[in-house]
């Protein structure tokens, strides 16, 4: 299931704000190693080298194509090529940073204990995923993906929400942490060009769809996508369009 990185980077000033804030929040001096687990196109792992200069900052992703961009970054950082959901560090590290990648993978409950168990006792987790999966945005994939040819297709490939509320995480972390800070925030993201919502979602969520329809089945099945979107979230009279999106934030210190 390939990524298109330039996709992925057209609301890029978007996708890249909820790391800052989540690094914000991230309260370590001088990290030895530092992990961006699930590292994307690298934007927010050379946030991380430059916060630390003197750590050992590692980019992991399980995607060549992702990664092809990231290597055109900062020559301070390492790069590896690995499923997010088997990895594990070659040494703990003093924190694992993580920004909208864990939504992908299923069992939280496990993954979870598993990359704070992972980290140096006083390290930290700090973790961003997406929660808005309830959301028109989200809902109408599901919604025009059984409504057409193509359900027999793409059915299989639906998946319920894969982000729990924040008492979840709470309750597996909390015994595990000398602090942890938990929240949500849901930002009023304001979007130009042409349907931008679609063109949002066909950078993540929508793509797996997408890719499993050939034409002219994959064009009848976005039009019929951003047929919903387009009432869901009008064009304002400037020309933008404002698209709601809520976003949940741990940071975790370990015992």
């Amino acid at each position: 299931m390939p990524w298109n990185p330039a996709q992925y980077l057209k609301f890029s000033d978007h996708r890249l704000r909820p790391a800052i804030d989540l690094l914000n929040r991230v309260n370590l001096e001088s990290p030895s190693i530092v992990y961006d687990l699930g590292a994307g196109t690298g934007n927010t792992t050379e946030l991380l080298a430059d916060r630390w200069p003197n750590a050992r900052v590692i980019g992991v992703d399980s995607s060549e194509e992702m990664l092809g961009d990231s290597e055109k970054r900062a020559a301070s950082i390492e790069w590896e090529l690995s499923d997010i959901g088997s990895w594990q560090p070659g040494e703990p590290p003093d924190l694992i940073f993580t920004n909208a990648a864990l939504h992908w993978l299923s069992d939280h409950d496990a993954l979870f204990t598993t990359l704070m168990n992972s980290i140096v006792p006083g390290g930290t987790l700090a973790v961003q995923m997406p929660r808005n999966f309830g959301a028109i945005s989200h809902t109408s994939i599901t919604a025009a993906a059984l409504d057409g040819p193509w359900r027999t297709t793409l059915e299989p490939l639906l998946r319920p929400a894969p982000v729990e509320p924040p008492d979840f995480y709470i309750g597996i972390l909390s015994p595990l942490s000398d602090s942890l800070d938990v929240w949500e925030t849901e930002y009023s993201q304001i979007l130009t060009g042409d349907q931008p919502v679609k063109e949002w979602t066909k950078g993540t969520w929508l793509r797996p769809l997408l890719d499993a329809l050939e034409e002219p089945e994959r064009s009848e099945f976005e039009s019929a996508y951003t047929d919903l979107v387009d009432v869901a979230y009008p064009k304002q009279p400037d020309g933008t369009t404002i698209f709601p999106f809520r976003r949940m934030f741990i940071v975790a210190t370990r015992h």
